[in-house]
């Protein structure tokens, strides 16, 4: 159900002013009302793309074919510069599959998602985004791979394809229920809290927020579940665009549709 157009055009009114590509994407997860703002458009993923190796990695976990459980030896060449905690800790120090699906969430750890990416395939995490029905999302190159990026191979997304991974995750059935709850337990723990949190942090009963944030040059996304006494989605995707605005008015959008979902309606 969408929107009426006059209640869009205010959720999307400060999104639409901002330079360079925008998308956005909302869904209240009782009602289903929608509204969205070139929710189709393809960006540059950043690292939402992770939500996706994520998923990967929980399929193999479903599967019995790859354990959480199994310990990596971190090596100095596996470490690349940028977000994360890795790169700063000693010559082979071990870790679980599980701890770097979580490092590579919530402190959007790159070094982390590069090893991941080496043990799942970027073949086969290609494989299962197709097989789950994501036309638009690509994983094509592993974080910080310059010498890929300067020749414009890169990942991406959409804001309506990263929406319904977590309305699939939300309600349960993306890769089983208890993988699921797993995934949305793991992103509820994110560190990374500038943008969809920014003002709902501060509130006297703070809510739950499961998401995940992408930043690169002129780069800035925040995509995720919002727990207000109806929750919802919100994805907020830009590329080439002013970060700071786009990330105010993240932070500000998000408040708004909190309240806005948590309020009696009859």
């Amino acid at each position: 159900m969408r929107l009426t157009g006059s209640l869009e055009e205010e959720v999307t009114e400060k999104i639409r002013r901002l330079p360079g590509k925008t998308g956005f994407y909302y869904e209240n997860l009782v009602t289903g009302e929608r509204a969205a703002y070139h929710e189709d458009e393809r960006m540059m993923a950043a690292s939402v793309i992770k939500l996706f190796v994520m998923t990967e990695a929980f399929v193999r976990f479903e599967e019995g074919t790859l354990s959480p459980d199994r310990i990596i030896r971190m090596k100095r060449e596996d470490c690349v510069p940028s977000c994360g905690a890795l790169t700063y800790l000693h010559d082979g120090i071990q870790v679980t599959v599980l701890d770097l699906v979580t490092l590579m969430i919530i402190f959007s750890d790159n070094t982390a998602t590069n090893v991941l990416i080496d043990l799942l395939g970027i073949e086969e995490i290609n494989r299962t985004i197709r097989r789950m029905g994501y036309r638009d999302t690509v994983l094509q190159r592993k974080m910080y791979d310059t010498e890929k990026s300067k020749r414009g191979i890169q990942n991406y997304i959409t804001a309506a394809e990263t929406g319904r991974l977590l309305r699939e995750m939300y309600q349960g059935r993306l890769v089983s229920r208890q993988a699921s709850e797993k995934m949305i337990s793991i992103l509820k723990n994110q560190q990374l809290c500038s943008k969809i949190p920014f003002y709902l942090q501060a509130l006297p009963e703070e809510p739950e927020i499961a998401h995940k944030t992408g930043e690169d040059c002129e780069i800035t996304h925040d995509v995720g579940i919002v727990y207000a006494k109806q929750p919802f989605i919100v994805c907020y995707c830009g590329n080439d665009t002013d970060t700071p605005a786009y990330e105010r008015v993240m932070a500000e959008t998000s408040l708004w549709l909190y309240h806005r979902n948590s309020e009696v309606r009859v």
